[in-house]
């Protein structure tokens, strides 16, 4: 708590002791610009390009109503739907077939590991731009010894 300084020394307008009835500001504007730097510091770390779900060694199954969809690719660059071979054009028609238009259901994309990276990334985001939002990478756990 402030006291404010009388403008003028003596007189019958002076105020001694009255307690400020104004907010400081300062400590406020102080708080607030650390805490702008802080999270201007921290939202680009929490943004991610690419939404991936990694499956770790101890993760808990998912409970979904529905099975999640297999897309995989051999070591060849041949793409799977569950089971089917499917082309790059007929990779999309199967798909909205198999999730029966569902946009929202689960797709595991399971890539050989001698396959180029770019192939991968090239069918993960065709999956996406049609609107399959829950695609997530399948690896295997390491082998411990």
């Amino acid at each position: 708590m402030g006291v404010r300084l009388p403008n003028s020394g003596y007189g019958p307008g002076a105020t001694y002791g009255v307690p400020v009835s104004d907010i400081n500001v300062t400590p406020l504007v102080d708080v607030m610009l650390v805490l702008l730097i802080v999270f201007m510091i921290a939202a680009p770390l929490m943004a991610s390009g690419v939404k991936v779900d990694l499956p770790t060694s101890n993760a808990k199954p998912l409970n979904e109503e529905k099975p999640p969809i297999a897309v995989s690719l051999d070591a060849h660059g041949q793409v799977y739907v569950d089971k089917t071979a499917v082309n790059e054009n007929t990779l999309l028609p199967v798909l909205a077939q198999a999730s029966s238009g569902d946009r929202e259901r689960r797709i595991y994309l399971r890539g050989d590991q001698t396959l180029p990276y770019g192939k991968v990334i090239a069918t993960m985001g065709e999956i996406n731009d049609a609107g399959y939002a829950k695609v997530a990478l399948v690896s295997e756990p390491p082998a411990h010894p």
